[in-house]
């Protein structure tokens, strides 16, 4: 795995052989790429892959010599990295390619958006080892796109088109292979040009309707949204608004500068 920061994009690419099989070294390279991009001005964070594949998942090798209590371990490290990636601030978004399975697919839909390539194939397959979706699969995709498809999913082990995963919300755009990695990236460097602050209240908001439903989301909107007309941003945006309304004219763009 290896990272980069390219003014406000920063880029986040697993790369471990043909299938991506993730690893405790590619945890540790995540944990720390995270560190790099929440410590720069990035605005928001591209995860792609490097080879024809997104991942095939965790690197199952050496857990038949694991003791449980080892297991465990590891297997919390990981949940706590991929959260980190799910909660962080800047706004997230996964290009997907190939086969994107088991704990691949639960590091890719913690992203905010999912760009698929038409050749992208989703699954669960711990189901085919005996075992259940470890870091959290199977509720985050029933959140996206409810929750008998996603038990179907799971209980079938099955391999699911890019295509079908976008009908039912899981993926946000199929594109064509060839010109994935780029409409992945001009999204997110779209999304970085954006109010940073108000994107990551959005995300905060989400994350509370996700873990307390609507009215939990309803009593947290005030402390959440009010400081944003403290911001700069805002500050740029909103009298210019009402001028341009109060002459009849367009909304212009802004500059945001995500403070």
């Amino acid at each position: 795995m290896n990272y980069s920061i390219d003014g406000p994009v920063a880029v986040i690419t697993l790369s471990n052989g043909q299938q991506n099989r993730l690893s405790p070294q590619m945890l540790d390279e995540l944990d720390a790429a995270l560190s790099a991009v929440t410590n720069s001005n990035a605005r928001a964070l591209l995860l792609q892959a490097d080879g024809p594949d997104f991942s095939f998942g965790g690197d199952i090798v050496p857990w038949p010599d694991l003791s449980a209590h080892e297991l465990r371990g590891l297997l919390e490290r990981f949940m706590q990295a991929f959260n980190r990636f799910e909660r962080m601030a800047i706004p997230t978004v996964a290009s997907v390619q190939g086969h994107c399975l088991g704990g691949g697919l639960e590091l890719a839909i913690r992203a905010d958006v999912i760009f698929a390539a038409e050749n992208a194939r989703f699954g669960h397959p711990e189901q085919s080892l005996a075992i259940v979706t470890l870091l959290g699969g199977v509720y985050r995709v029933a959140e996206r796109a409810g929750r008998s498809k996603a038990m179907e999913w799971a209980l079938t082990s099955e391999q699911v088109p890019s295509q079908v995963m976008a009908q039912h919300g899981v993926v946000n755009r199929v594109v064509a292979d060839e010109a994935l990695r780029e409409e992945a990236r001009a999204f997110a460097t779209k999304l970085s040009a954006g109010p940073t602050r108000a994107h990551a209240a959005h995300k905060a908001l989400m994350r509370i309707w996700a873990t307390g439903g609507v009215s939990a989301a309803d009593e947290a909107m005030a402390d959440i949204s009010l400081p944003l007309f403290e911001t700069d941003d805002v500050r740029l945006a909103l009298p210019a608004s009402v001028d341009a309304f109060k002459l009849g004219k367009a909304r212009p763009a802004f500059d945001f500068k995500g403070s």
